[in-house]
């Protein structure tokens, strides 16, 4: 009798050890979901950050704070400015803000004024965006030494970024890559011999883990400027194929007729493609090339000629892939006097196929793109480049200095009308240029 009270107390007792662990195990689940869920809302994305500078260049270059949360009344407004401080003097004023790049942890944000050099001044600009909505200057750097004309930034998963540099210290070829560390310092110009050829990078694509870098020669910066000699398009056609650990040039791949350049001014790796292939586009011969870094090939497969209008240029410009490397989106900016979008189905890389297109209309011009981590915002700025800073130029590209939304279907676009936001209208300082954008989380 005593044996069995013992057993069933014995039994008892493990009974309701056993039901306060799985009571405390649910209740560490449900906390941690809590917790995970807590995190997957402040992290989404919420805040779109645009780098824009004043059209006038009477006041600061400046990062915009846009919400970019759709479910907030003040969606698609600016909500404030973080200005180029004074204490960069006029070096905060006449960059022209163009592209940008964000940290492999999402808390660096690398800017390039890609005419700061026609005053002597910073080219790069980094900011702290741990908290997205109030951006905070870190430092500025000049490579000048070695470099000009700063344009597209590429993150490193040791959280430095590379940057492509058009021009050499004096605007011309060769231009450089730029390496920074994950403390925004100036690391190396690369590669270390540049080629004499031409070597003006504009685009950049590279896979870390495969050791492959791709970079697009566009254009000759110096000679579009009223300079002695100037005045004149010197466009490129080439891809420069990298051994991205040694950051050494190993083949260049013409693209296009040689005799008549394509100006290849933007490079997307195709993502999941066994062959590590890429697409770009010629802005002067309207073709979207199939870039076989392996075989050295540039091989023609779509023609964008099909989307002219009267007495305007195509102009295709910059690309964005999904990651799943079925889609291609690409901006249409016929020289800022119209503007599209469009998406290819990209499934079969050698045969591209138009599944939409958004016509953003006249006087539109759109250039940068910008693709949320779900792939259902599409979000684009109307503006390219126009050379008004001294001494001047002749490319002319203004745009409507818009920003759109568009939403991204699996196989079809359309246009947000809810965001409305309008660079002319909407910045206290004035009309104002928007170009490069990252979008973040809402954390203030």
């Amino acid at each position: 009798m005593t044996r069995q009270l013992r057993t069933r107390t014995f039994v008892g007792l493990r009974l309701i050890a056993l039901g306060v662990l799985i009571v405390g195990l649910v209740v560490g689940v449900r906390s941690t979901a809590t917790q995970v869920d807590a995190d997957v809302i402040e992290d989404a994305e919420k805040t779109l950050l645009v780098w824009a500078g004043d059209q006038a260049h009477q006041a600061p270059d400046f990062v915009a704070v846009v919400d970019f949360d759709a479910e907030s009344p003040t969606y698609g407004t600016v909500l404030r400015t973080a200005p180029l401080p004074p204490s960069l003097g006029s070096g905060a004023f006449g960059n022209e803000p163009h592209h940008v790049g964000l940290s492999a942890d999402g808390r660096t944000l690398a800017l390039g004024g890609l005419l700061s050099i026609l005053r002597g001044q910073d080219q790069v600009f980094f900011f702290d965006v741990s908290h997205p909505r109030r951006p905070r200057f870190i430092r500025a750097d000049n490579p000048s030494r070695y470099a000009s004309i700063t344009d597209e930034f590429h993150a490193l998963r040791d959280g430095g970024f590379l940057a492509t540099f058009m021009g050499g210290p004096n605007g011309a070829h060769p231009g450089r890559v730029i390496e920074y560390d994950r403390h925004q310092n100036f690391v190396a110009a690369w590669p270390v011999d540049p080629p004499d050829d031409g070597f003006n990078p504009h685009g950049i694509a590279l896979d870390e883990r495969r050791s492959v870098m791709l970079t697009s020669d566009f254009i000759c910066p110096l000679l579009t400027l009223h300079v002695h000699g100037g005045d004149a398009v010197q466009l490129r056609g080439s891809i420069r194929v990298w051994d991205l650990a040694h950051r050494a040039i190993t083949r260049t791949i013409i693209v296009g007729d040689p005799s008549r350049p394509a100006g290849t001014i933007h490079v997307q790796l195709i993502p999941q493609d066994h062959g590590r292939r890429a697409f770009t586009a010629g802005m002067a011969d309207n073709q979207l090339y199939l870039i076989d870094p392996r075989r050295g090939t540039a091989t023609p497969v779509f023609d964008f000629s099909g989307f002219a209008i009267p007495n305007a240029p195509v102009w295709p410009q910059l690309l964005r892939t999904t990651q799943d490397g079925q889609r291609l989106f690409v901006s249409l900016n016929y020289a800022g006097m119209a503007g599209k979008i469009v998406m290819l189905d990209i499934t079969i890389p050698e045969q591209p196929k138009v599944m939409s297109v958004v016509d953003l209309g006249a006087g539109s011009g759109p250039h940068y793109l910008r693709l949320t981590r779900d792939e259902r915002r599409l979000v684009v700025s109307d503006y390219f480049f126009v050379e008004d800073l001294a001494p001047g130029g002749v490319v002319h590209a203004e745009g409507d200095h818009k920003i759109h939304v568009i939403n991204v279907g699996r196989h079809h676009m359309a246009l947000d009308t809810r965001f409305d936001l309008d660079f002319n209208r909407d910045i206290r300082t004035g009309p104002a240029r928007p170009h490069g954008m990252v979008i973040l989380g809402a954390r203030d």
